[in-house]
């Protein structure tokens, strides 16, 4: 059964969409003095802030002024007393800050907040002031933010939705204002902002910030974390604990991770060259590290601590310890070793600390197997599959947690559109809460724009739990999402039209070796569970084509060359098809992208016959949230149906076909090209300069190159190597210079 806290109408309409309160408690209800009629706000109320309050609740608040101004075309005066204030007031306070003489109502549980309204003063000092308490600075927090959210009608994904709230004069507050709101289901909820190639290229950090993305896109990623509730980051992928954005971080009042790759902070994708890279004959090479990364966070910083043992640039360990390779009890005793040293490190300097560990790909295998040996003091996560599927093979328990995608770059999941459906959410989420295994919620946002609706959904479930089982929650998600960022006429038909969209993709089960993608230049993805074929994403079109293309135009001789800093591999042949295997390959894409093409087509006709009931001011971002995602995978579809096709053709000799089908394949990527040009309009201009991942400037390229080629057999070919999707860290990490790993 999945966990669901129940939301009574009245708290439903105070709260908007995705939110649940408790009732009122008796204590909550006599806390307040005799009240006066309901409040109504507009520009002229005051805000008022105790000066002693800390910086994030300040930095919020500062958010609030801002938000009135996006409603009432002015900011609040914002004083530090109630004695400043003028006859209508909201009172931004912890629990432990109120002014004595103003009673506003309380909660205790850690990160909940309260919503009050208590009247003040007599005759001409009278004044009603409307309480925003938190039990503590983040409950303080989330207090305001869900105040600007269900009064103001702010979008808690403003900063990605372009949403506006409608400009008012004033705004009465709805008789069911006051309420409790208990803490939240998971206890540890947030974004890694992961393969970062979309933000790094579109709003780079200015000279001296040495952050990669700029500081004020940070700012506002740390801003959209605690609009959704939540309380935690990973501030990028392969960064130092030093960098600017990760004190940036707490500064914003949250909690800093690291993921399961760079344990305890050590960036590895940055490990000196010739130094050993090995726990079993140098762990002291590794303990210094770790420690070294330890000392470079500040004293003041929350940080939960990423523990475990994972290779160089995110492969297993065991990739570079022949001692442990295909010896998994070894290998989880050392992992478990790593473990408790990583421990023992951090409890030195940090004795209150807290630790989590990921089981991402091999961890998950180890976990199942009894091979690993988990510290109590250490939470442990499932991972999910990078598609939503949890690995955790029922096995999971209370007290632990879940790290979960809604985009992944493995070369056949999504960087640039939505992937998972939402109904995938809530049921593994769900269950996942329905064990009690709500430590820990983390969300694998990749550059959070293309993946927007489904990153709020996720974080709905982390602060409210799940909705009922039924066939219907997916729906009615959907449409609460359309009615808010389109308009309730587009509600009903866009809930079909999503629904539509994600069962566009055929499934595919593996049919490579694990390891091994036909792309043959990715990060291996963990296999699927038994029996459940995948869907794909829209990086799979693009691996996809450039592989066939490069072998058949290399005569099999595709050179991987590693391009991440260091450079510790020498350049490999990549496994070359073979003539059974690339007709089977072929037939596969054709019969796939056939089958999946008129599904395409339907949800296409239908977005673009829904777009008269999206409100004018909205279809700006009807083209970038729906229509582009669309296009991207339609017509990537197309294109990958094309030249597998040509390649048919070339093979059995029929030249015109094969040249036809390459100039169909050349129209539709520049359909996909077009589609995303048109997502960058206003602040988002250039913003899929940064697709070094998906690549889809790249495929084009390559697919122009074969079309030469078919014309004219001389025509100049492309270098036989494969673009292997690292080079995106070059542009990611360049602020880093040529900066190492400390092991000394």
């Amino acid at each position: 059964m999945l966990f669901h806290r129940p939301a009574s109408s009245a708290c439903a309409q105070v709260l908007g969409i995705g939110m649940t309160c408790a009732a009122i408690p008796a204590s909550f209800a006599s806390a307040q003095t005799i009240r006066s009629r309901v409040p109504t706000i507009d520009g002229s109320v005051t805000v008022v802030l105790n000066s002693r309050e800390t910086g994030p609740v300040q930095r919020a608040t500062q958010d609030l002024l801002h938000d009135f101004a996006r409603v009432f075309g002015r900011s609040p005066k914002l004083v530090a007393s109630i004695a400043d204030a003028g006859p209508v007031a909201i009172l931004v306070s912890g629990a432990n800050s109120l002014p004595t003489d103003v009673p506003c109502a309380t909660t205790s549980d850690a990160e909940s907040f309260a919503f009050s309204i208590v009247s003040n003063g007599v005759g001409p000092t009278a004044r009603q002031i409307v309480c925003l308490t938190g039990a503590d600075m983040r409950g303080t927090l989330y207090a305001i933010y869900q105040f600007s959210q269900s009064v103001l009608g702010v979008d808690p994904m403003v900063l990605w939705t372009d949403k506006q709230p409608a400009r008012r004069i004033a705004i009465t507050l709805p008789s069911g204002f006051a309420r409790a709101f208990p803490k939240p289901v998971f206890r540890y909820r947030g974004f890694f902002i992961n393969d970062e190639d979309l933000l790094s290229g579109w709003m780079p950090a200015a000279k001296g910030e040495h952050t990669g993305i700029s500081l004020k896109v940070w700012d506002n990623i740390f801003a959209t974390i605690l609009r959704l509730k939540g309380n935690m980051v990973v501030p990028g992928t392969w960064i130092f604990p030093d960098d600017a954005q990760v004190y940036a971080a707490t500064q914003r009042g949250l909690i800093v991770n690291q993921h399961h790759a760079i344990s305890l902070g050590v960036n590895v994708a940055r490990w000196p060259k010739d130094v050993p890279y090995n726990f079993s004959t140098h762990p002291e090479i590794l303990e210094r590290a770790w420690t070294n990364a330890v000392a470079e966070y500040k004293p003041d910083q929350e940080i939960l601590w990423s523990v475990g043992l994972r290779g160089l640039s995110d492969a297993s360990y065991a990739t570079l310890d022949p001692g442990v390779r295909n010896n998994d009890p070894l290998l989880g005793r050392l992992i478990s070793q790593a473990i408790d040293d990583q421990v023992r490190i951090v409890r030195a300097r940090f004795p209150r600390a807290q630790f989590v560990t990921d089981l991402w790909q091999e961890g998950a295998r180890l976990m199942q197997q009894g091979y690993l040996g988990i510290p109590p003091e250490v939470s442990l996560v499932w991972a999910d599959t990078g598609y939503g599927d949890m690995q955790d093979g029922g096995k999971v328990a209370a007290g632990q947690g879940a790290y979960f995608h809604v985009a992944m770059m493995n070369g056949q999941a999504n960087q640039l559109s939505e992937l998972v459906p939402v109904a995938v959410i809530q049921s593994e989420l769900g269950r996942y809460i329905g064990a009690g295994a709500t430590s820990y919620l983390l969300v694998n946002t990749s550059d959070i724009r293309p993946v927007a609706m489904t990153t709020r959904a996720l974080m709905e479930v982390a602060w409210g739990g799940a909705p009922p089982e039924s066939t219907g929650a997916d729906i009615a998600y959907y449409r609460r999402w359309a009615t808010e960022e389109f308009g309730a006429r587009s509600a009903d038909a866009l809930a079909g039209i999503y629904r539509e969209y994600f069962d566009a993709p055929s499934l595919r089960a593996p049919l490579f070796p694990p390891g091994l993608t036909s792309a043959g230049n990715a990060p291996p993805s963990p296999p699927p569970p038994s029996g459940v074929p995948r869907r794909y994403g829209d990086q799979h079109y693009h691996s996809e084509i450039r592989s066939l293309i490069l072998d058949r135009l290399s005569e099999h001789q595709v050179i991987a060359v590693p391009s991440q800093s260091p450079k510790w591999t020498e350049p490999r042949v990549l496994p070359a098809f073979d003539a059974e295997t690339r007709r089977a390959l072929l037939a596969r894409d054709v019969d796939e992208c056939a089958s999946a093409q008129p599904r395409w087509d339907a949800v296409w006709r239908d977005a673009i016959a829904a777009r008269s009931l999206v409100e004018p001011d909205r279809r700006d971002y009807y083209q970038a949230q729906l229509l582009t995602m669309i296009a991207i995978n339609r017509e990537s579809n197309r294109a990958l149906l094309h030249v597998a096709r040509a390649l048919q053709d070339d093979e059995s000799g029929q030249e015109l076909n094969a040249r036809n089908e390459a100039a169909q394949a050349l129209e539709a990527l520049a359909a996909v090209e077009a589609s995303m040009s048109a997502a960058e309009y206003g602040k988002w201009k250039n913003w899929y300069r940064g697709d070094w991942l998906t690549g889809v400037a790249r495929t084009r390229e390559l697919v122009q190159a074969y079309a030469d080629h078919l014309r004219d057999p001389m025509a100049r070919l492309p270098a036989p190597v494969a673009w292997t999707g690292w080079e995106a860290y070059f542009h990611i990490m360049e602020y880093e210079d040529d900066r190492r790993v400390d092991v000394h």
